[in-house]
């Protein structure tokens, strides 16, 4: 009986090594372009914040892979401060992160509960982070029936105004249980009551005719100026 000759095939090993070398050189490929780093980072709309606090919160100070970063991590984290009010943040060409950022704008910083108030009446405890803040202390207690219509007064006054006022104090007197007592930077005091506090954002206006006298600025009933003897 005849015997059956089996043929032995020969692996060809060089396309067998360029197959496994190309698969390793797409795997390398995509592996080094998923973990390039983020090359620069750019925080668009802050005032207050610092850039260092916006880019700590999101976890990129450090500048990790820009396509393995999600976008939708960070904006949900920076959502969460107290400070924000609403981020986007998007991806650009050559690996550009950017971080647009809606603060929640502080008003004052309430001296007798040691709480930062904002805009949209949130009131967070006094920390380092107050230093970011340029704004005037309340001084003494708003009685609660007040209270609100104070903080949407405060909301009106023009942020470059807002910063050269130092203190407030709630000053009623017989004739007005809405009365407001500011001192400013300069020296000046500024008389307000709550249904005219937007008259502060005329502050520099009447500033410029003072000739450089300093006095108290009646704007709660009348606008008048008493110098200071």
């Amino acid at each position: 009986m005849a015997k059956k000759l089996v043929k032995k095939r020969r692996i060809k090993l060089l396309p067998l090594f360029i197959v496994l070398l190309v698969i390793g050189g797409l795997s390398f490929g995509v592996y080094f372009f998923l973990h390039l780093p983020i090359l620069n980072l750019i925080v668009e709309n802050t005032t207050y914040l610092n850039d260092d606090y916006v880019l700590d919160l999101a976890g990129v100070k450090n500048y990790p892979s820009f396509w393995l970063s999600s976008t939708k991590d960070m904006e949900q984290v920076l959502k969460e401060s107290p400070y924000i009010t609403s981020v986007a943040v998007k991806r650009e060409f050559f690996h550009v992160l950017v971080i647009e950022v809606k603060e929640n704008e502080p008003l004052f910083i309430n001296h007798t509960n040691q709480t930062v108030v904002f805009s949209d009446k949130e009131e967070v405890p006094v920390s380092e982070e107050v230093d970011l803040f340029r704004v005037p202390r309340l001084i003494n207690y708003v009685p609660d029936n007040k209270y609100d219509s104070f903080i949407e007064g405060m909301s009106n006054i023009e942020r470059d105004i807002l910063g050269k006022i130092s203190d407030i104090e709630y000053q009623p007197n017989d004739y007005d249980k809405d009365r407001f007592l500011l001192y400013m930077d300069d020296g000046n005091m500024v008389y307000l009551t709550l249904t005219k506090f937007d008259m502060i954002n005329y502050y520099n206006d009447v500033l410029s005719q003072l000739e450089n006298r300093k006095g108290i600025l009646y704007l709660d009933s009348g606008n008048h100026f008493q110098i200071m003897e």
